[in-house]
């Protein structure tokens, strides 16, 4: 299995911070949010290499802390070509370049390079293994203005996804579903497609209910949070829950 970790955005409602910085190497509690994601990519065997999708400002940056890095599997930086907020591709489409360029054949994990989470990646995909379709993430939030923010889904009792939202500004149920997807090997093929006749290229969570018409969909339910870091408030927020942990751990003898 492929892993392509989706970060070519610019974040711009966190500028001045992002302006010269990608978001995913901003540092939580003395860690970049991409060496969170990297840790638990690495307790999950079945990824045999790492696609990482940056912007053209931003590629440099990749590179510079690839080369303080070693990891469990090859990594491969892209550079989809653009160079400001106004050109940027849009999530699907730097997904279908990923495809694309890194000859991408076999089944393939989704992740955004600015979101941290609890659950463990290798649960994840032993769940997609089981289930044998495409499947996405999902965990209860009880607090609508969150759920107006996130993509917003309805299952059914066998867990399969029944309709998917995208920031709806009514959500239908509190089942969120962040950006964490694994897609089988031959519903790759299909995401060029959905672009050509059309498709949002933004957000990778529009891609879904596009994909449900043609497919059946499952979600896997998580416990515990899942950090999306798209303002300043939001980041200081998580790097404060992330440093209180470590100092809990550190004052119970953990570390």
């Amino acid at each position: 299995m492929t892993c392509v970790i989706l970060a070519a955005g610019y974040a711009t409602r966190m500028y001045p911070l992002t302006r010269d910085m990608p978001k995913s190497l901003l540092e939580v509690a003395g860690k970049t949010i991409l060496d969170y994601i990297l840790e638990n990519l690495g307790r999950a065997p079945e990824i045999r290499r790492l696609i990482l999708v940056s912007n053209a400002r931003f590629f440099g940056s990749f590179s510079a802390w690839a080369k303080n890095r070693t990891f469990p599997f090859p990594l491969h930086i892209l550079d989809d070509g653009s160079t400001d907020n106004d050109n940027r591709l849009g999530a699907v489409a730097d997904l279908a370049f990923a495809v694309e360029e890194a000859e991408i054949r076999e089944n393939l994990l989704v992740l955004a390079g600015d979101n941290l989470f609890d659950f463990e990646i290798r649960d994840f995909i032993a769940f997609f293994q089981t289930r044998k379709a495409d499947c996405i993430t999902t965990h209860r939030l009880e607090d609508p203005e969150l759920l107006r923010r996130t993509g917003v889904i309805e299952i059914g009792p066998d867990q399969r996804v029944l309709t998917f939202q995208e920031k709806p500004r009514e959500p239908r149920s509190p089942w969120a579903a962040p950006p964490f997807y694994v897609y089988r090997r031959d519903t790759l093929s299909l995401i060029r497609p959905y672009l050509d006749q059309g498709g949002n290229p933004d957000a990778p969570g529009h891609f879904v209910p596009w994909l449900l018409e043609r497919k059946p969909v499952y979600a896997f339910p998580f416990t515990g949070t899942r950090y999306d870091i798209g303002s300043l408030e939001s980041y200081r927020e998580v790097d404060r829950i992330f440093s209180l942990r470590l100092t809990h751990k550190t004052d119970s003898g953990y570390l």
